[in-house]
């Protein structure tokens, strides 16, 4: 097999340089993948600076990855050559476990990241175990599939598995390259959706994306009367807010879920959440049964990410635009 080139942090906080790697034999369960486009996940961003602690350099970032299969191992029989397929955070697990074969592989403890401690799809070609390598639905462009690879699974799976349907009101706290696909997919549920954001400018995006109600979180006046009125609510942010307003938004049996990570721990008080009978939880990405059913959800209902692309070979300025939140809202590598 031909060398695999990409672009590689190799120290912490550096720019990607080019990169290549011998990929060595295929592997009887693998899958190559021929990269078109990678999405850049802030995720990417946290691994090049090792924010995270488990960076090991140097590494070809990149794992919201859509391509065609170049080659497949001995015993796969799931996926053919020139297939279009999607690759996500995950690329294997050990298929053994009790969460591997309760069909949860994004919880085994032994689950494999695409790009971390390997190589990702920021590059020519990626492999990985062909469980995880889901074929994309014709209806979806890949520049705008990649991004629900990682981003879009990340906020579709904790409404399905909390149950949200047509008679929940669901509130997203953040609209940006999570929560504008957040909106998307729980108003797809047919849900009652609110958006929170610091930012009265993105009203108008917000309710375009299907939004029937906005509230600016600057204002209190405007938080204090939503009170008691929310089901769920997903945050989307990487930032700390006032959670126990979130808390007293939610009705009885209502859940605050984090796909977002605050740089604070997370404080509030016990009493709203014992007498109202609420929950706090967090979730991460999906299995590979979810990602395909996100996909074929997307593929039916028209749930896209917007995206601004760009050339592979310019992937350091697409993530210096992510770390300034310049892009609306997901930044995407093309070979």
């Amino acid at each position: 097999m031909a060398e695999i080139q990409g672009f590689a942090a190799h120290a912490a906080g550096a720019e990607l340089l080019p990169y290549h790697y011998d990929p060595g034999k295929l592997g009887s369960q693998e899958v190559e993948i021929a990269v078109t486009h990678c999405g850049v996940c802030r995720s990417d961003l946290h691994l090049i600076s090792n924010d995270w602690g488990i960076s090991q350099y140097p590494f070809i970032p990149g794992h919201e990855i859509v391509g065609t299969v170049s080659a497949v191992g001995a015993e796969v029989k799931s996926l053919q050559a020139g297939q279009r397929v999607g690759l996500g955070w995950q690329s294997n697990s050990c298929g053994e476990c009790e969460w591997c074969t309760r069909g949860m592989e994004n919880l085994c403890a032994a689950s494999e990241g695409t790009c971390v401690h390997r190589n990702g799809g920021y590059a020519d070609r990626v492999r990985a175990n062909s469980r995880f390598v889901i074929p994309i639905p014709d209806a979806l462009a890949s520049q705008h599939a990649a991004p629900l690879l990682c981003g879009g699974i990340t906020v579709y799976n904790p409404m399905r598995t909390y149950g949200v349907n047509p008679s929940s009101r669901v509130g997203i706290i953040g609209i940006g390259g999570l929560g504008h696909m957040a909106i998307q997919f729980a108003r797809v549920f047919g849900a009652e959706v609110t958006a929170f954001s610091t930012s009265a400018t993105k009203e108008k995006e917000a309710r375009a994306l299907g939004a029937h109600n906005f509230v600016n979180s600057r204002e209190s006046k405007a938080l204090k009367e939503v009170a008691g009125t929310l089901d769920f609510i997903l945050s989307t942010v990487n930032a700390d807010q006032d959670w126990s307003t979130y808390i007293q938004a939610l009705r009885p049996t209502g859940t605050l879920c984090f796909v977002g990570v605050p740089p604070s721990p997370v404080a509030v008080h016990a009493f709203p959440l014992i007498s109202g009978h609420r929950s706090i939880c967090g979730n991460n990405t999906g299995s590979p049964f979810q990602l395909r059913e996100m996909l074929d959800v997307a593929a039916r209902h028209g749930v896209k990410a917007q995206i601004e692309s760009f050339p592979m070979a310019k992937a350091n300025e697409a993530i210096e635009k992510v770390k300034k939140n310049k892009v609306r809202y997901r930044a995407v590598l093309a070979n």
